[in-house]
């Protein structure tokens, strides 16, 4: 039995080399997909402006008061956005998102970082008659920042 030495034979070589190189080749593609994929690395501020009962003047704050008579039956609300990253700057184009009490709205954020968000007649807020208070919570996106989700955004409140 003749034995043939694996050093002086190219053919033996070829293959660790074709290894190497797809190994580096697909390194360097994985590298550039990586690449590729936008991560956030952002966190914005979101303020509650301004509130009040759909079709109302807007006031400052986040609370909205209704009387019993108005929380008898499902109302609308109109709540003011402002969006704007860490140094103060609006986010343009973010996707605002307030829900609760059986009310739901969603706009965008304009070119000033703002957005008016208002019930529709198909998701109003609602108040329970043994209810006294109620939140509706506000989400925040935007391309390039973290998401922003805070419960208990808006406060409505029911009075005698």
């Amino acid at each position: 039995m003749k034995f043939k030495l694996i050093r002086r034979d190219e053919k033996a070589m070829e293959l660790p080399i074709n290894i190497v190189v797809m190994l580096v080749v697909g390194i360097v593609a994985l590298a550039t997909l990586i690449s590729i994929i936008p991560t956030p690395t952002k966190e914005m501020s979101v303020f509650v402006e301004k509130t009040a009962l759909r079709g109302e003047t807007l006031q400052d704050g986040n609370s909205i008061v209704v009387n019993a008579n108005t929380a008898a039956n499902p109302f609308g609300v109109t709540v003011m956005v402002k969006v704007t990253d860490k140094d103060g700057s609006p986010v343009r184009k973010a996707n605002v998102i307030l829900r609760g009490l059986g009310g739901a709205a969603s706009n965008t954020t304009d070119i000033n970082g703002i957005s008016v968000l208002t019930t529709p007649d198909t998701a109003l807020v609602r108040l329970d008659p043994n209810q006294n208070e109620g939140t509706m919570d506000l989400k925040v996106l935007a391309d390039g920042f973290y998401d922003y989700e805070k419960e208990e955004a808006v406060m409505i409140v029911k009075t005698r």
